[in-house]
């Protein structure tokens, strides 16, 4: 299986037990982590061109991902 650029555990490897913990004990990170990696993995493909997509439809999901991941960035920080 190829590496996904932007995994959160590579992306905060000083959070990873932190990124455990709320995923077990707050059901919003939770939804966001699974949101953020339903996301990652989608720009993952349309780069990749496993499925190609218009540069707007890309651009949208960049900045959902990049929105997603400051707000998990303030949940572990916070």
């Amino acid at each position: 299986m190829a590496h996904t650029p932007h995994e959160l555990a590579d992306e905060f490897p000083e959070h990873v037990d932190r990124m455990h913990e709320l995923k077990g004990s707050n059901a919003h990170f939770a939804r966001l982590f699974d949101e953020y990696h339903e996301i990652n993995r989608a720009v993952h493909r349309a780069e990749t061109d496993v499925e190609p997509t218009d540069d707007f439809n890309m651009e949208d999901m960049r900045k959902k991902r990049l929105r997603l991941k400051d707000e998990i960035y303030a949940m572990l920080t916070g």
